[in-house]
């Protein structure tokens, strides 16, 4: 069984998950604490947020490296450093190669009730369909796009004159809560995966991740 005390946590833009991760960790009591926070790009304010939280940061551009497996290499590298027990993918707009998923438990957010409306759209592409109810994921990472065995989903109601931006911004609300609440139980109680079963607290059985 694992725990999650050291969080390293992932970001490319405002970093609205990630406050709300420091914020939580502030209380020893919640079980962990950000010991980084990285980045695929300069001057966003996900770095603000943890330079003002005095957490140390890295950047690495893909950019800057010949090719995707370098750029895999460095990050999971700068990610170890910091020997996180759980990377926490929060608004990070990469997919992380195998020499991050390999090492670390990486814990992501998407925006729908997966498997329903994966990718990048997902809140546009459920209002497209016409559902009346979306809502939001959160799971471990593997190597596909929101295909990770799920941790926790919460339903958000799709309301009548919902566009957007409207709903992704009441979804975000969900996803903050349910992303502090899932990593401070995977922090105290521990987790187990069997298969795409995950199980947070005391249990036997299952294979660790």
């Amino acid at each position: 069984m694992s725990k999650a005390g050291r969080l390293v946590v992932l970001v490319s833009g405002s970093g609205t998950n990630l406050q709300a991760l420091l914020d939580a960790s502030a209380d020893p009591s919640y079980g962990a604490r950000v010991v980084a926070v990285g980045a695929d790009r300069d001057g966003i304010e996900g770095l603000a947020r943890a330079t003002r939280a005095q957490v140390p940061t890295f950047v690495e551009k893909l950019g800057d490296y010949a090719t995707r497996a370098e750029w895999d290499a460095a990050i999971a590298a700068r990610i170890a450093a910091y020997e996180p027990d759980l990377v926490v993918s929060a608004g990070f707009m990469k997919i992380l190669g195998p020499p991050t998923l390999d090492a670390f438990p990486v814990l992501n957010t998407h925006p729908a009730l997966l498997p329903s409306f994966p990718g990048a759209h997902g809140v546009r592409d459920a209002l497209v369909h016409g559902v009346k109810v979306t809502g939001c994921t959160v799971m471990l990472a593997d190597s596909g796009v929101d295909t990770g065995p799920i941790v926790a989903q919460e339903a958000v109601p799709v309301l009548p004159d919902d566009d957007e931006a409207v709903l992704h911004e009441r979804i975000k609300t969900v996803e903050r809560r349910l992303l502090v609440e899932i990593v401070g139980r995977m922090a105290r109680e521990g987790w187990t995966v069997s298969g795409r079963q995950v199980r947070i607290g005391n249990l036997t059985g299952g294979e660790s991740t």
